[in-house]
């Protein structure tokens, strides 16, 4: 049986949406899913995974002073990324459904930040676009100790610090890509998550 979030789960994320812009749940997602990403991501050589860049298409570049995180896509080619892409489909079609906000595809990858690794403050949508929605973060890490760090700070367009989350396995933040700038505080062991945006077609959306 295919994993499925329900009703009330979708109407949760878009009243959030609606009322504060983003949303952080624990256990939500179902935990097979989230121990086969896990186990993925850990048995995964470093050859499959490369350095972050930042940027877009012919402007990307790879600067270690603002992140240091490496990462490999998604494909539905491996199963437990099938499955985690179908959740995020039954996400997207309920945003849709109940929010308009027209969006169109899912962009995803695993993200391992080695000891000392992190992501200065930054948007997701990038320079010249408005193509990227709404973003999701799922983390995949267990027993998280206050030691390991690696804390994701969300703050709201004027600078202010909104919420410090903790990425322990299972919890999974959804956000408007354009309002929320954040950042990865430096871990101290390997830290393992995926992140993806939703996209439209175009600039025009009805949210």
């Amino acid at each position: 049986m295919l994993p499925q979030l329900s009703e009330a789960v979708m109407d949760t994320i878009a009243d959030a949406l609606v009322e504060t812009g983003y949303i952080v749940l624990s256990n939500t997602l179902p935990a097979t899913v989230c121990e086969q990403l896990l186990q993925t991501s850990k048995n995964a050589t470093w050859d499959d995974f490369r350095p972050a860049a930042i940027g877009r298409g012919g402007e990307q570049q790879f600067v270690e002073s603002i992140r240091s995180d490496q990462i490999r896509w998604l494909t539905e080619q491996r199963p437990a990324d099938k499955q985690y892409l179908d959740l995020m489909t039954q996400l997207r079609e309920g945003m849709n459904k109940r929010l308009f906000m027209g969006l169109f595809d899912f962009e995803s990858h695993y993200a391992i930040y080695e000891p000392g690794a992190f992501y200065q403050k930054h948007s997701d949508v990038l320079q010249g676009t408005r193509n990227r929605i709404l973003t999701s973060v799922l983390f995949l890490n267990h027993d998280w100790q206050p030691e390991h760090a690696g804390e994701l700070v969300v703050y709201d367009k004027a600078d202010n610090k909104l919420e410090t989350i903790t990425p322990e396995f299972g919890k999974w933040v959804v956000f408007l890509s354009e309002h929320f700038p954040h950042e990865v505080l430096p871990t101290t062991v390997n830290r393992y998550s995926i992140a993806g945006w939703f996209r439209v077609s175009n600039a025009n959306h009805g949210f």
